[in-house]
């Protein structure tokens, strides 16, 4: 984790291609998913946790470019940068970048928010530490 960018190491399964042989593009999203998932477990804030604990976190935008495809077999970095949108909401920048050369594969902006039993927004203070 190089300042408050945290980075997870993957690589891309035969099944996950499509037809011509590059990744679908709605795995990606099972990539960024998973890397904010490790992102929660590295702050030891696991997700399944804060779910029991009734912080229920989801996701209301997601905004993805795909700039180049990963192929079966290619290793690859998801990048995980958070930060606050507003007083609701925390946004998290991330990036997928092919591990042999560092290119720039996908760039994305997630934003969540937690919602409450009532199912209203609203922004529980053990979310604070994703920020440090």
């Amino acid at each position: 984790m190089i300042d408050n960018v945290f980075k997870c190491r993957l690589a891309v399964r035969d099944y996950e291609c499509d037809m011509q042989g590059v990744v679908n593009n709605s795995v990606y999203q099972n990539y960024l998913e998973h890397a904010r998932h490790e992102f929660l477990k590295h702050k030891r804030l696991g997700f399944a946790d804060l779910t029991r604990r009734g912080i229920i976190v989801v996701v209301v935008s997601a905004e993805l470019n795909y700039l180049r495809s990963l192929r079966s077999g290619d290793a690859f970095d998801v990048t995980v940068e958070p930060f606050k949108v507003s007083t609701l909401r925390l946004g998290f920048k991330q990036r997928i970048l092919c591990a042999s050369s560092q290119a720039l594969m996908l760039k994305a902006l997630i934003v969540t928010t937690a919602v409450n039993e009532k199912g209203r927004p609203y922004y529980p203070q053990e979310l604070d530490c994703l920020l440090e």
